[in-house]
């Protein structure tokens, strides 16, 4: 089988541990992947609410230094894409992928030429918010249920222009609305559940994940124990798959684990374990379905949009 998994904090983790990905303590090691036949990661670069201004800039640029340069160490095992070229050269050479994203656009530090900047040290998406608010808007616990800002809506312009996908994980329901309504191209909910299915604020409203299968965008299902409303992860995230399923989310239903960044349900512990996922999708909805949220979604939203 093969996995493509739209969001990992491992980058975040193995430099603040000033670890590598072949440690033994993360949920996504080059280890616990080697299951796999084709492997694609987007690992993330996480803002804490606690960083704005230069030192969230600052920060970003620590972090992906460190796994870029983590990254050239094992460059026989894995690959940094930064074009659909490089995603297919991985394959090829039967290497895993790796893509870099920002999670939370205060990294950007309130500067619109910090996108292209950004943009040139291989980022390829960007969650605009993390729970809090920054410069760019509401995250979906801000509390005053505020969307997007000018400076926001001028980054979601600014990112598409470069073929930075937007990502609207973690952001308030208005400002979700409000780049629906600026976007140009398809974005992404990189690991996000239903909430029809579990009722917390970082899940997704059957109106908001229609409007993203709609556009021909992608949806990550999220393992965090506490958006998936389940003790076993396999059986509740079946539940979110089987909804957003039914609302038309063939194609665009993949997984966006929120591996080393969550608390996980009691039946998955790392990567190496979704292949219980996989098969339960197998069982429930086919293999030709299973594989597309496993990895054909995911692969083909990336060929198609950046």
């Amino acid at each position: 089988m093969d996995y493509f998994d739209l969001h990992c904090d491992t980058a975040t983790e193995i430099y603040k541990k000033k670890s590598g990905l072949d440690g033994e303590d993360f949920n996504v090691t080059l280890q616990k992947t080697d299951a796999y036949g084709r492997f694609a990661q987007v690992f993330a670069v996480w803002i804490d609410d606690s960083l704005r201004g230069e030192p969230a800039w600052e920060y970003f640029c620590n972090v992906s230094d460190y796994f870029k340069n983590e990254i050239k160490k094992h460059t026989g095992r894995i690959l940094f894409c930064r074009t659909p070229g490089g995603l297919r050269e991985a394959y090829g050479t039967k290497r895993k992928a790796a893509l870099l994203s920002i999670e939370g656009g205060a990294a950007l530090a309130g500067n619109i030429g910090n996108v292209g900047k950004a943009y040139e040290k291989g980022v390829r998406l960007l969650t605009l918010t993390w729970n809090g608010k920054c410069e760019l808007g509401c995250g979906c616990m801000c509390g005053d249920g505020g969307g997007l800002t000018g400076f926001g809506k001028d980054t979601v312009r600014e990112m598409q222009s470069f073929n930075m996908v937007v990502d609207v994980s973690h952001l308030s329901e208005k400002g979700f609305w409000d780049v629906a309504r600026v976007a140009k191209r398809p974005f992404a909910a990189t690991h996000s559940d239903s909430k029809a299915v579990c009722k917390v604020n970082r899940n997704l409203t059957d109106a908001q994940f229609t409007e993203i299968a709609r556009g021909g965008g992608i949806v990550g299902i999220n393992m965090c124990a506490g958006f998936l409303g389940g003790a076993l992860g396999v059986e509740a995230a079946l539940k979110h798959i089987g909804h957003f399923l039914d609302l038309g989310g063939e194609k665009a239903v993949a997984v966006g684990a929120d591996f080393d960044g969550c608390t996980l349900p009691a039946d998955i512990n790392g990567a190496d374990s979704m292949v219980k996922l996989y098969g339960g999708i197998c069982g429930s909805f086919g293999k030709e379905t299973a594989d597309d949220i496993f990895y054909n979604n995911a692969y083909n939203f990336f060929i198609n949009n950046i």
